[in-house]
């Protein structure tokens, strides 16, 4: 059965979709260059909704990139409106989304536990004394 989307959910998506664009292509601050918009949470009414971006430098630069976006919001929020007709045009709220860099961090983490799992395993079996073990499986039984 097909997952069936709310009219809000098709909206916020409409949304995300033209602001990228717009930012893209019409926005000439260099303060808001290298970001991607995550996510749009617009309230019922449709009078406000939450952008999430993500820095392509990280957190570096954060308090410029919020100041040149909040900056810019009237602007696209009136070229939204000429592209998306919907009765009530939400304000703009612009909220950094740091689950990119979180997700990075956790799977460095995880190659890295995994890495040491495999040195670990790699290591020579420390309770033989000659280097050789013989009940490993790998050595071939001695004959007299």
């Amino acid at each position: 059965m097909p997952k069936e989307f709310s009219r809000g959910q098709r909206v916020a998506e409409q949304i995300r979709r033209e602001l990228a664009e717009l930012i893209r292509l019409e926005l000439k601050d260099p303060r808001v260059g290298f970001i991607t918009l995550t996510d749009v949470e617009i309230t019922p009414d449709y009078a406000h909704a939450k952008v999430y971006f993500t820095s392509m430098t990280g957190q570096e630069g954060l308090e410029e990139i919020q100041k040149g976006l909040r900056r810019a919001s009237s602007f696209l929020r009136r070229e939204l409106g000429r592209r998306i007709r919907i009765h009530t045009l939400p304000e703009l709220h612009f909220h950094y989304d740091p689950s990119v860099e979180t997700g990075n961090r956790i799977s460095a983490l995880i190659d890295k536990a995994i890495e040491a799992d495999r040195q670990l395993a790699d290591a020579p079996d420390e309770g033989a004394e000659d280097g050789s073990d013989a009940t490993s499986p790998e050595s071939p039984p001695t004959t007299p």
